[in-house]
């Protein structure tokens, strides 16, 4: 992109932590609601600017010159704040004349009844009767998202996992990559799906972990009734024909592993 300067949101995240890492060298804004600046390994030279897409306080002096942004900023424990702020954000972004706004969704979306899911689907939406200067990427989920649920159930006497439940884990680090590439171009609107180059079953892949670090813990399959059971049964995570990422849940779990 030049020196045209580019904003992250959701900078401190594990997706948007990336974003930073591989824009380094380049004029690179991130968003943050704290006072002070956090420190991100790998991110020198990034201006914080600090501002709540929530309220829509701080955006325009966040935004003025901005060329592109990249919106990662989302909120699962409160999936009703999504909405908001990317009305926020969308309108901060018309005032300052932002060329290109990427935006990060999910797999499934539109099949998968999750609340969560339903508020991106909805912020979806919303892009694409904003205008045409926007681009969506769905991506797969995250190994780290994985590393998370598992952890809390490991609590409990057995794993419980979904049964015959497919799941494509992608790496945050190729999806970052993916999205800078987006930024840097024209907007395209839906941009092909992001995910993962293997597709494991879910209970497969919570036996795996559990190997990897070392909880003794039966893997016991359920199997989930309804429209939420049927959709993930059906592959409502995966994208099998969009396997672009390269990076495997075995080298994620080697990384834990040692």
């Amino acid at each position: 992109m030049d020196e045209k300067v580019l904003l992250v949101t959701g900078a401190t995240g594990t997706l948007g932590g990336e974003v930073l890492r591989l824009a380094a060298g380049r004029p690179v804004r991130a968003l943050t609601r704290r006072d002070a600046p956090p420190e991100r390994d790998g991110a020198d030279g990034v201006d914080w600017r600090t501002g709540d897409l929530t309220a829509g306080t701080g955006l325009d002096r966040a935004l003025a010159g901005v060329d592109a942004v990249i919106h990662c900023a989302s909120d699962p424990a409160r999936p009703g704040n999504d909405l908001p702020a990317l009305r926020h954000l969308l309108a901060a972004a018309d005032r300052a004349g932002v060329r290109h706004l990427v935006y990060v969704s999910i797999v499934g979306v539109d099949l998968v009844p999750f609340r969560y899911y339903r508020a991106k689907l909805a912020c979806e939406h919303l892009l694409a009767a904003a205008g045409p200067n926007w681009s969506v990427l769905r991506a797969t989920q995250f190994p780290q998202l994985l590393d998370s649920m598992l952890a809390g159930l490991s609590r409990l006497p057995v794993l419980p996992m979904p049964a015959g439940t497919p799941v494509q884990p992608v790496a945050p680090a190729e999806v970052a990559a993916r999205l800078l590439e987006l930024a840097a171009g024209d907007p395209v609107g839906r941009a092909a799906d992001f995910a993962g180059p293997e597709v494991h079953d879910a209970t497969d892949l919570a036996a795996s972990w559990a190997r990897a670090v070392g909880r003794r813990r039966r893997v016991l399959p359920v199997r989930l009734p309804g429209r939420l059971g049927a959709a993930l049964r059906a592959g409502g995570l995966t994208a099998p024909e969009h396997r672009a990422g390269t990076a495997t849940w075995g080298d994620h779990l080697a990384t834990k592993a040692g």
